[in-house]
């Protein structure tokens, strides 16, 4: 299965046909969870000080009032303070954190984070400065697992912890001080996803960080650059489309269903997602199902370095697949796996990289 950058589990919980699919956690996968509004924050107000007098980091803006409780998937955080000593168990909040301006709190990294996430002109020197972050563990087995021991992430004395792989808990991380934060949509039960996800997304890492003014700024900057996107998608006639997820060596094929970011994101563009019917985030799919829906884009993603051209070869050589007008008429994008999942600040560049292939292809 895909390789996944992010908490908790990486790969889908349901398959199309129901049956249970096993606990993913590393660096690449499809994720199936859910979500997490707005509404689970609450602030302790029993004459609570700011981040400030309560201690919080420097480049704090004591608009949190500590101490902080939150609702994250079946846990009950607390914050008494900002956090200040990050680790990344997950690529997708990489660029929320340098939005909010805190990505110098990150004390270390495990996983792979491929620098074609942060080559566009207003990420700067990103790329950079993610590689210059101590890494812990970059050891991702064939099924697409990250491989790191616990006491390997305990040794940094974080305070919060970005992401859940298997062999991390909770419970382990807790007794050693640290909070730990699986992004909201892979907490279950999610609905249809729209863009409100990724800015609810912003609003909470700004509350727990203490950059809330931050957080706001950046939601308006990326709703600004969403507009962009929707204004240059207006002129160009609704298409279909999928987004599928290739099992790397042969395997089950997946797709995101309406509960993913992919279908707002596609929205966005001008194309339909060809299997937004379905409730689910992302699900198997089989060969006969994706050539009866016959859409008229596919969008492939995958994980690691590269193009993703290998990953395109082998999915064209499944069975039918390569007869789908699509394919013969190539309107198929290969992109990188954080562009349209979970809902980050990366999704929005995806939007605008999908926007941009859509104008050279419809020329």
């Amino acid at each position: 299965m895909p390789l996944a950058t992010s908490p908790g589990r990486t790969v889908p919980r349901r398959a199309l046909s129901g049956r249970s699919l096993p606990r993913r956690t590393a660096l690449l996968a499809p994720l199936v969870l859910g979500a997490l509004g707005a509404g689970a924050l609450t602030g302790c107000d029993d004459g609570a000080a700011s981040s400030a007098a309560a201690g919080g980091p420097s480049d704090g803006e004591g608009t949190t009032r500590f101490p902080l409780e939150i609702a994250n998937c079946d846990a009950q955080l607390r914050f008494e303070s900002a956090p200040e000593r990050l680790v990344l168990l997950e690529t997708a909040p990489v660029t929320l954190l340098d939005g909010l301006g805190v990505l110098d709190r990150v004390v270390a990294k495990a996983g792979v984070f491929p620098a074609a996430y942060y080559q566009a002109d207003h990420f700067g020197d990103l790329a950079e400065r993610v590689a210059a972050i101590d890494v812990l563990s970059d050891d991702i087995n064939g099924a697409g697992h990250l491989q790191i021991n616990q006491e390997v992430v305990i040794a940094q004395s974080p305070d919060l912890v970005l992401g859940l792989p298997d062999g991390v808990t909770r419970e382990g991380l807790a007794a050693a001080g640290a909070q730990v934060l699986v992004q909201n949509v892979y907490c279950g039960g999610a609905g249809a996803a729209t863009w409100d996800d990724l800015y609810d997304e912003v609003r909470l890492y700004g509350r727990i960080l203490d950059r809330q003014d931050a957080a706001e700024q950046f939601v308006t900057a990326l709703g600004k650059r969403l507009d962009a996107v929707r204004e240059g998608a207006s002129s160009r006639e609704r298409m279909s489309a999928a987004v599928l997820y290739p099992t790397v060596g042969g395997g089950p094929l997946y797709t995101y269903g309406a509960a993913s970011m992919a279908t707002p994101q596609l929205d966005a563009v001008g194309l339909d997602n060809a299997f937004a019917s379905s409730t689910e985030r992302v699900f198997e799919v089989s060969s006969e199902a994706l050539i009866d829906a016959d859409p008229e884009h596919l969008i492939v993603l995958y994980q690691g370095e590269g193009d993703g051209s290998d990953v395109l070869a082998e999915l064209e050589r499944s069975a039918g697949i390569g007869d789908l007008d699509a394919v013969r008429e190539g309107r198929v994008r290969a992109q990188l796996f954080n562009f349209t999942e979970p809902a980050s600040a990366l999704v929005v560049d995806g939007a605008e990289q999908l926007s941009r292939w859509l104008s050279e292809i419809h020329a």
